[in-house]
Formats: structure tokens, sequence, C-alpha cells
């Protein structure tokens, strides 16, 4: 085992953790021995699929205010927001917007020049600020062309996190695996920053990339971090059939409908005013109860879906606004976009949930930040909207990138570190489970895991169905035990890979499905047939998960309420 230190090393490297390492440099000028760790190649993450926009007030003289953006986000959040974290992020984002312009970000712009914006699901003015419908992209390669101008980073690509070292309340390092080379690592710094992502690639029907398992939170859950509202997750109503890719809200921003199979735009019937761009928990459920109602259609592979027509957009805009959008329903159906309708259906997104973190991105571990889809700030509550994730990989990449650089640049010296922890991990990952023999496969307990959560944990849910559902996890638990590995080799073993993801895949089912059990309210994203009411005076409360051996250990903190109390959500 290779023991490696830094100062600062950032565990991830899509928006919020480039955003967090580019300000780091900045704020230290140099002084900071900055490492980013990444599971992929550090351009690949899966902030690059992010497409429509990111959220942001740029028109205050043509009638938005940051006001309305945070009325909007708490509105939204179905009241379950830290409105103290959405004051903050209103402010801080069209700063962030100006800066990659500076950087360089091919932004959309009108006729005069200026930043195009478009509409966007549950925002009451056009807010989106956008580059086609590549933003993720645009935005990724432009804070990694930036980063360049700053030496002192070390880059780690293909290198897979296992496990967090706390001790006393203080983070040590981390270990890790160099999937090329097929080393052992061990990392000290003095200072941590997750920036991982999600972890929606538990569902079996998803828009996420395949890298995206939820790693940051199970390890950082497993060191003794608490993760809060797990439980909460977002269905993106416009998911390709069979296959599950985005398809971007703002192919709707743009003017699209949802259609069912009698040509209705179904949704006058569940949000009038804003038709297709009420917030996505509420398209979702239209859409599933359209389906269930035998309005939908029999999609590819005979899936149920319902349409997403574009064709009275046109071809020039659609070309021009959605040009992957179109690639996309050519490349992966045949269908394109500008003389078919698109087949969709809703798919699991996004994590509201992540690890506990305060207004500056803080953990409960001194010397450990969190940010991005990792991180629950608690920017987006029980729902996001859309353009606010982007957005808040910005923000607080930021804010975490300068605080945890002023916390290393105040330490003299490394935290202690437990080398025989870190041997007991390298033994556990390269001796235990490498040479692991076993009767169960553990890619079938994957499939079933997925199966389970979109059947029993998705767009709607039921007691009996959450139960159900964490007997289901609890087997496949068990049943893991006695999964083998088949590759005993170290170089790049993508079976060590899938078995460690797996590990962390049921760590994180467990969590949602027991809060989504005990949660016994209709709030946002999680939405209770047998609860179908939002309950204020005992549910208005962020859910904390800690790991105990036996499985995750609920706690309750109240929602910071600062200006707006909960009302009835109509769109």
């Amino acid at each position: 085992m290779e023991t490696i230190s830094h100062d600062l090393i950032i565990l991830g490297s899509g928006l919020a953790g480039l955003r967090a390492a580019l300000e780091a440099a900045r704020v230290s000028k140099g002084e900071l021995d900055i490492a980013i760790i990444s599971k992929t190649q550090l351009v690949r993450p899966h902030s690059v699929c992010a497409e429509g926009g990111t959220g942001a007030v740029m028109r205050p003289e043509e009638g938005d205010s940051t006001e309305l953006h945070a009325w909007d986000t708490i509105k939204g959040s179905d009241f379950l927001a830290d409105q103290d974290a959405v004051q903050l992020f209103v402010e801080t984002i069209p700063r962030e917007i100006v800066q990659l312009e500076h950087w360089g970000i091919p932004w959309t712009r009108r006729d005069d020049g200026r930043i195009e914006q478009r509409p966007f699901g549950g925002h009451s003015f056009p807010r989106a600020v956008f580059a086609a419908d590549k933003t993720g992209f645009f935005e990724v390669h432009t804070l990694y062309d930036t980063l360049q101008q700053y030496p002192g980073l070390t880059r780690y690509d293909e290198c897979m996190v296992t496990a967090l070292l706390v001790e006393n309340g203080q983070y040590q390092g981390l270990t890790a695996i160099d999937l090329p080379r097929g080393r052992f690592l061990a990392f000290r710094s003095k200072a941590l920053i997750i920036a991982s992502g999600g972890a929606c690639r538990i569902y079996g029907f998803t828009t996420y990339s395949n890298s995206v398992t939820g790693d940051g939170m199970a390890t950082a859950y497993r060191a003794g971090l608490p993760l809060k509202d797990m439980e909460f997750v977002q269905f993106h109503p416009t998911g390709l059939v069979p296959s599950g890719i985005l398809i971007t809200e703002a192919a709707r921003g743009e003017g699209g409908y949802l259609v069912n199979k009698n040509g209705e735009r179904f949704m006058q019937n569940y949000a009038p005013k804003m038709m297709e761009l009420a917030p996505r928990d509420i398209v979702s459920r239209s859409e599933a109860l359209e389906i269930e109602a035998g309005r939908g259609f029999k999609g590819p592979q005979d899936v149920d879906c319902i349409h997403l027509d574009l064709r009275h957009l046109g071809a020039e805009r659609i070309k021009e606004r959605l040009p992957l959008i179109r690639e996309v329903g050519i490349k992966f159906l045949g269908l394109d976009p500008i003389e078919h309708p698109l087949p969709v259906r809703p798919a699991a997104h996004y994590s509201m949930g992540g690890i506990h973190v305060d207004t500056m991105g803080r953990t409960p571990v001194e010397n450990v930040w969190a940010a991005g889809e990792a991180a629950c700030v608690s920017l987006h509550g029980a729902n996001r909207l859309g353009t606010n994730s982007t957005a808040e990989c910005l923000v607080w990449g930021g804010i975490t990138g300068r605080r945890a650089a002023e916390y290393a640049l105040e330490q003299e010296h490394l935290p202690p570190f437990n080398q025989a922890a870190a041997r007991e991990e390298e033994n556990r990952v390269l001796h235990q489970i490498l040479n692991k023999n076993g009767s169960e496969n553990f890619y079938a307990i994957r499939q079933e895991l997925r199966e389970v959560m979109d059947s029993k944990v998705g767009v709607f849910r039921t007691g009996e169905g959450l139960r159900e559902a964490l007997a289901k996890i609890k087997e496949l638990q068990e049943r893991f035990h006695y999964a083998g590995i088949k590759d005993r080799s170290r170089i790049y073993n993508t079976d060590l890979v899938s078995y460690l993801e797996l590990e962390n895949m049921l760590t994180l089912a467990e969590i949602i499905a027991l809060g989504a059990l005990q949660r016994e309210e209709s709030r946002g994203g999680h939405a209770r047939r047998d609860f179908p009411a939002r309950d204020d005076n005992n549910w208005l409360k962020h859910t904390l998960a800690y790991y105990t051996p036996q499985g995750p250990r609920l706690e309750y903190i109240p929602v910071n309420i600062t200006m707006w109390q909960p009302v009835e959500r109509k769109y």
C-alpha cells in the first residue's frame, strides 16, 4: 500500500468538484497542494449529461428577482427547503453565471448578444441560462480548461475510493483503488471535499450514467456522517423509452407538448396554469396516472409511455435549441423529433437527499465539506426545480472550495493517520473480497435491487410496498455476503468495481426505503398513496440517517423557515 499526502483532496470531478478545485486554487494562490480523485476520467463525470440549463436571475430589469427565484424554489421544494440556504443560493448564482461567461463558456445568446434564458418547470420567469442542450458539457469543459491555468493540482483519474478514515470526529484520510494500475492507495490530507454525485443507478429505469452509484454518500455514511432526506428521489418526467436517456426539460421549455393516446395535452387536468412546465414531481405523477388509466401508449419493447411532441416547434428551432435531443432520438430509436413524437415516461433522476451539511457545506466532521448532489444543504427540500442542480454545484463548489482551502492553509500539519485502519481496508478489498468465492451472483442481486426499487420505491409508494421493499433489500444484503468474484486480477478489475458499487447501492437503498416508510405523508417527490396529504404538523422536518451495524438509525431536525410559511402548492 502506497501512502500519498496532499493539503486538500476533492472527491469527484463533476461540476461541484471542478468548481471547488478552481476556487481552492484561486484562494491559495499556489500555496496548497490540491488533488482531485475521480472514479471516471476527469472530464467524463455525469455532469456532462446535464442538458437544459442553469437557473439564475439575470433580468431584474425585465421583472425577475432573487426573491421570486427563492419563492419558486421553496414552493417547488414543498416547503422542505431550508430558506437561509435558498436565499444564499439565489443571491450567489448570478455571479457564477457571469464568472463562467468570463471564463469563456459559449452561452446561447439573444440577437442583441446578451445571454439567452428559457422557461423551465416550476419557475415563474424564464431563468434557465443555457448552451443549446449541452449545458453541463460546456460547463464542465470550461471549468476544466480554466483549471489548467493553476499549478499545484494532481489528478487521480479512474481511482475508486473504498473508505473514509474518521477517528474522534476528525477526518484523517481515505483509501482507494487505482484502477488502471491495480494499486491500493492511502491518501492523507488536511481537508476533504466530497463532490461525488448522486445514487440513481440504484434504480433500473434512470437517466443516470452507470458510474452514479452513490459511492461518496455510502462511504461517508459508514464513516459516521449522517445522510439527510434520502427518501426524496426525483423522477424526471421525460426519460426516453426504453433506455431512460434524459430528454431535457428544455424540450418542454421550448414549447413541447405531453400527450396521451387520445391526443390530449393531459397536463391541463393536473396543472392548468403551468401545464407541461409544472414542477417535476407533479408532471411525473400525472404521467403515471395517465398510464395507469390506460391512456398511455405501448412504446418500444412494449413499455408503457406517453408522447413528447416537438413537431410543432419546426425543424429550425429544434436544430438550433435541441440538437442533442434530435441526435438522441435518431441514434437510439430511429425517430427524428422533427417528424415523430418521442416515447417517454418518468425515470429516476436526482437525489434530493445527501450528506448532511450546514449552509456553508460543512459536515459534522470538522475538516470535511460536501457539495453538489452528494450533499444535502437543503436547497431542494422534497422536490428540486429544474436548472437548480447545476446551479447548486457551481454555488457550493465555490463556497466549499474557499472554506476548505482557508481551513487547510491554517493547518500546520496533517491530522494523525491510523495506518492500521488503512491496512485493514486494504486487506478487506484486495484479499477478502478479491479472493472471495460464493454461490451468489452479485450482478443478479443488482438486477433484483433495481427491480424492487422501480416497483416499490418509485413515483407512487405505499406502506405495504415499502415494507416489502425493505424486506427484499435485507434479503439481498444477506445474499450479498455469499456473492463471489470471478476476476482475480488487479488491473482494471470491473468485477471488483461492480461489487463495491453494489455494496454502496444496497446500503443507500435501505436508507431510502426506511425513510420513505417512516414518513407517513406525501410531500414533493415522496408520494404515499396511503397518506396522500402533506402533514406539516408531524412531518415538516428533515430526516437524518446514522450508521449502525444493525441498520440505519433515524433522527429528525426542523426545517429552517426564515420568511415563507407553508401553503398549498397550486400550479
